[in-house]
């Protein structure tokens, strides 16, 4: 049952119409004309009948309000924590549209937080994954009958850059990386610049102790020889060390691939195992501090502390440990292996495969013999590349 009240006289005069939830309690909602009210009692009514009523008030909560009570427990916490943390970092520029009720978020409203956003100099790839987000959780917000569409599906998103090509490192490059692990150079510091504090130069020892040394050069080996994503690497322990493979679990999908041992990273792998004591299959490979998986901090500052400071002695170009994984695919199109194996050792898709590395098919599509990634590392830690195919193509 639904029935309207008049308020106020003349000008002031507003129509009140009441009605009970599906939980018994009573809801109004205020109108300024007659008629308008009058048919939104008629379309109340009409859903008590057909047992809708709780439709009337659907999208009065607030995008914050969705996102903590429904959202996050249904949706969020059921991912991988690195996908967690995006999806906070994320939601800090979806934050401006959090007191809007979902029944407002409209496509205009959401062209101008999207305007906003580029006044703030947010790139364009940050706006992009902002709206994706927004639109990720306004299809749970469709699902869950809280709205009837999914205005973010109806926002054209902001136009990204051109990706640049992908440059794989090339195994010498690798083992110049990994030597420089092994092995660091003291610390050289000079002395201070005349008007400043005094201070001789002198030399610091290399950073890290010998199995710190040996875990970086080793971790390096599994990201460019096996293809391993960094939070792949994370939680590999030495159970998933098979004899011919690797069993990998990738948290990003939540799949679990099996990816090919070479014998220069069985080699690598096996000696690590030795220097840290032989420690079970249960353990992990890289055991972060206190012996668990390593965090996003964890690796945040082993990229910048000691990865970085690896590159720079190496006189190699900035990179991401993620990019050492593409040095891996290179490796096994130099073999002449497929595009459906390249992605099934990598664990995507085979159209992102070829996107990623069609420029490197290509160059190599009228080389001669192929060599086997064996070969092309071995002769790297030979220190002879003068036959490695596709060298210029993956060099630096």
């Amino acid at each position: 049952m639904a029935w309207i009240e008049t308020r106020g006289k003349a000008k002031n005069k507003v129509w009140r119409v009441r009605w009970y939830d599906a939980a018994g309690k009573q809801r109004s909602q205020t109108f300024h004309d007659y008629p308008t009210a009058k048919a939104f009692e008629v379309e109340v009514e009409s859903r008590q009948q057909r047992g809708q009523v709780a439709a009337v008030d659907a999208g009065r909560i607030t995008l914050d309000e969705f996102v903590v009570e429904t959202w996050i427990p249904t949706y969020a916490a059921t991912k991988a924590l690195n996908t967690q943390l995006d999806y906070e970092a994320r939601y800090k520029h979806v934050a401006p549209l959090g007191a809007y009720s979902l029944r407002d978020l409209t496509p205009e409203v959401i062209r101008r937080w999207q305007a906003h956003l580029e006044t703030r100099r947010i790139t364009a790839h940050m706006r992009h994954k902002a709206l994706g987000l927004l639109g990720n959780i306004l299809q749970r917000a469709v699902e869950g009958e809280h709205i009837p569409t999914n205005p973010a599906r109806l926002v054209t998103p902001p136009k990204l850059p051109r990706p640049k090509e992908v440059v794989p490192f090339s195994p010498a490059e690798i083992e110049a990386i990994r030597t420089v692990a092994l092995a660091p150079a003291p610390i050289e510091v000079r002395a201070s610049d005349p008007g400043t504090r005094p201070r001789r130069a002198y030399s610091a020892p290399a950073p890290g102790t010998a199995y710190t040394r040996h875990r970086d050069a080793t971790l390096i080996s599994v990201m460019a020889y096996a293809g391993l994503r960094p939070h792949e690497a994370w939680i590999l322990t030495w159970g998933d060390v098979r004899e011919r493979t690797l069993l990998v679990y990738s948290p990003k999908t939540d799949s679990t691939r099996t990816v090919r041992l070479l014998a220069p990273l069985a080699d690598d792998l096996r000696r690590f195992r030795m220097a840290s004591g032989r420690p079970d299959e249960a353990a992990l490979i890289f055991p972060g501090p206190n012996g668990r998986e390593w965090d996003k901090t964890t690796y945040d500052n082993w990229r910048s502390r000691t990865f970085n400071r690896l590159l720079r002695a190496a006189s190699l170009r900035r990179a991401r440990p993620y990019d050492l994984r593409h040095s891996f695919a290179s490796l096994l199109i130099y073999e002449g292996r497929t595009v459906i194996y390249v992605a099934r050792q990598l664990g995507h898709s085979p159209t992102l495969t070829l996107s990623t590395y069609g420029h490197v098919i290509d160059e190599l599509e009228d080389e001669g013999p192929r060599q086997t990634a064996v070969d092309a590392i071995s002769l790297a830690r030979d220190g002879d590349t003068a036959e490695r195919p596709g060298q210029n193509v993956s060099s630096g």
